[in-house]
């Protein structure tokens, strides 16, 4: 049996960010990504020198601790990362459907699966310019494909400056059938360092400005409410 390349396991918590905030949900984040986002707050899962603390766990066992955490109750398990769509995660799916769990994965959409189509909730979020990564678009489309059959597919987008936010709205018109959720992005990522409440008020604050001056009323602008409880801390 394959194994998976998980970075972490942790929950139940409540969903931060995007369609399903505050959801209680336990979190099976993955180990790898094909991108290198400048302000990435996941590098502990991206970054190959982190290899030797990702586990390789076979299906069986993923479950085994997803269960646990969970009490055997079902609720949502998020599928993120790094990029999870590098992995193969249709059989823990299904394994977990199987008894009344429900599936939602976040990617940025450069990788399709056929497993997408067996999801409850597709993210699928593109990168801005400020990553100083480039969407494939066509990747982008083929996720999309592969996602017929999921319950629902939205995307998300992380805004830090108007550069970011110029691009969001050309990509929200390419796609004016996905529900939109635009967030400001979180500048200081480092575990150790404090984050200030205010500051993620005031850029949110900025945001929502920005949206209702250009009378944007297809965006849903949300906080990352996981940063405004507990800062950059692992596993909450």
């Amino acid at each position: 049996m394959s194994k998976l390349r998980i970075a972490e396991i942790f929950g139940p918590t409540i969903q931060g960010e995007g369609a399903l905030i505050g959801e209680p949900t336990v979190f099976v984040r993955s180990g790898g990504c094909d991108y290198r986002c400048t302000w990435c707050d996941s590098m502990h899962a991206v970054d190959p020198v982190h290899r030797h603390e990702w586990a390789a766990m076979t299906t069986d066992a993923v479950w085994g601790e997803v269960s646990r955490l969970s009490g055997g109750g079902p609720l949502i398990v998020t599928l993120s990362g790094g990029n999870p769509a590098i992995q193969d995660f249709g059989p823990l799916i299904r394994r977990g459907k199987r008894v009344g769990y429900r599936f939602a994965c976040e990617t940025q959409g450069s990788l399709a699966k056929l497993w997408f189509s067996e999801l409850d909730t597709l993210v699928l979020s593109p990168k801005p310019p400020s990553s100083e990564e480039t969407v494939d678009w066509v990747a982008f489309d083929a996720c999309l494909e592969a996602a017929k059959g999921c319950g629902k597919v939205v995307m998300k987008i992380v805004i830090f400056d108007d550069l970011d936010y110029g691009w969001a709205r050309v990509v929200a018109e390419t796609y004016p059938d996905l529900p939109l959720f635009l967030q400001p992005g979180n500048p200081d990522v480092d575990p150790d360092v404090a984050v200030d409440p205010q500051q993620v008020a005031d850029r949110l604050e900025w945001l929502v400005g920005k949206v209702i001056e250009d009378r944007w009323y297809t965006a849903r602008v949300l906080p990352q409410l996981h940063v405004l409880l507990w800062g950059n801390k692992r596993g909450v």
